[in-house]
């Protein structure tokens, strides 16, 4: 190829979902053993039938949706999350750290440019999500991996031990992706102490807040007057309402720091999408009651998942919350083997631990060649079933 590749985006590791869609192309599976796809961590559905009918309305009836709009957001979306948080927290946020974003990767591009620059370094906890370590590696910004414990729990003091004077933050994410665990409030207090110690921020994506298994404030940061002086928390509506394909995150922050949020997101999308953004100012609106009933249903499946490992004494069963299930596998391979033949014996698409974590040989634990994620939530009671019929008969004849 003749045109220069930026070698920063070159070197970044191919998009992981598009990459196991890969595996399934061209592959037929037989009517009574259907491909069950356990791989993407969004909701298959389209929103509600009754926000379908808003959003129509919306369409039909409100110019201003289909016109450039703020740069940070719907004013009336951003007072909203403000009122809401304030009150799910036991916090003071007022709409000028709020700031909506297209989509909760956004949220987190456009914080890390508030926060770094190429040659300096964010600590991320292992398993990653793998679009966090995509964006800092084509940013040219380092990465301090921080191996957490058979837990899946981060340690504030190891994190503390990997800080040098280019770290400019921490970044957690909790209901965790990839490995569902819930973080407990005081291991996220005590990383705000940590990242206020050290000058660094401390970003919180809790993209999966709203099936947290914890009834209540899952952590007491927002009660902190002076909150802003250090977190940064990234939010997706997507998950909750079902609006995966149009974009809507969120951002809370200093006020100064979204005034620098502003220029980046103006250079990029210039404004969020309106319709999506209407959309979900009415879903926090109307559909309360319908998302604790989204809610109760990943519970179910939660528990589901934890019943069926507990009986599948082979597979060991390390973190399970929000929409995964993140498990060690008993087979003699790495995991990116097994999942590629988990397609072909068992119809079954899951992402493998490399996909997550490095490798033994570029000085990883080991654990990413040893693990998956199970993504759940498209996976009803009878496709959990299936699931553990599938893994039960693939454990016992072997890969």
């Amino acid at each position: 190829m003749s045109q220069h590749i930026n070698p920063a985006l070159a070197a970044t590791d191919a998009p992981p979902v598009m990459e196991a869609r890969r595996w399934i192309e061209g592959a037929s599976f037989p009517a009574d053993r259907p491909l069950l796809n356990l791989s993407q961590a969004a909701p298959a559905d389209p929103p509600p039938e009754p926000m379908l009918r808003a959003m129509a309305e919306i369409v039909l009836t409100d110019p201003a949706a289909h016109l450039y709009g703020p740069v940070l957001g719907l004013p009336e979306l951003r007072d909203r999350v403000a009122t809401d948080w304030s009150a799910a927290y036991g916090g003071d946020i007022h709409a000028g750290q709020v700031a909506i974003t297209s989509g909760c990767n956004e949220a987190f591009a456009a914080a890390i440019a508030t926060l770094a620059a190429k040659g300096d370094n964010v600590i991320l906890p292992t398993p990653f999500y793998f679009n966090h370590k995509m964006w800092l590696d084509m940013e040219g910004i380092g990465t301090r991996l921080l191996e957490t414990g058979s837990d899946l729990l981060p340690d504030p003091d190891e994190a503390a031990a990997l800080i040098d004077p280019r770290t400019r933050a921490i970044v957690l994410v909790s209901p965790n992706n990839p490995g569902g665990v819930e973080y407990p409030a005081e291991t996220l207090a005590a990383f705000r102490d940590l990242a206020r110690a050290r000058g660094l921020a401390l970003i919180v994506d809790e993209t999966y807040r709203d099936f947290d298994a914890r009834d209540g404030a899952p952590h007491a940061l927002f009660a902190d007057p002076a909150w802003d002086d250090v977190l940064i928390q990234l939010y997706s509506f997507s998950k909750a309402y079902r609006l995966t394909g149009h974009r809507v995150g969120a951002i809370l922050a200093a006020p100064s720091r979204l005034r620098e949020v502003e220029k980046w997101l103006d250079t990029v999308t210039i404004c969020p999408n309106g319709i999506g953004q209407r959309a979900a100012l009415w879903g926090m609106e109307n559909l309360r009651d319908w998302l604790a009933g989204e809610r109760a249903e990943i519970l179910a499946r939660r528990a589901a998942m934890r019943a069926g490992f507990a009986g599948l004494s082979e597979w060991r069963l390390q973190g399970c919350g929000a929409y995964f299930a993140y498990v060690a596998h008993p087979f003699d391979a790495a995991s990116d083997t097994v999942c590629r033949k988990l397609v072909d014996r068992a119809a079954l698409l899951t992402l493998p631990g490399t996909m997550f974590g490095p490798r033994r040989d570029a000085g990883g634990s080991g654990r990413a060649e040893a693990t998956l994620r199970i993504a759940f939530a498209n996976a009803d009671t009878d496709g959990i079933a299936m699931l553990f019929d599938r893994l039960r008969e693939v454990t016992r004849s072997g890969l």
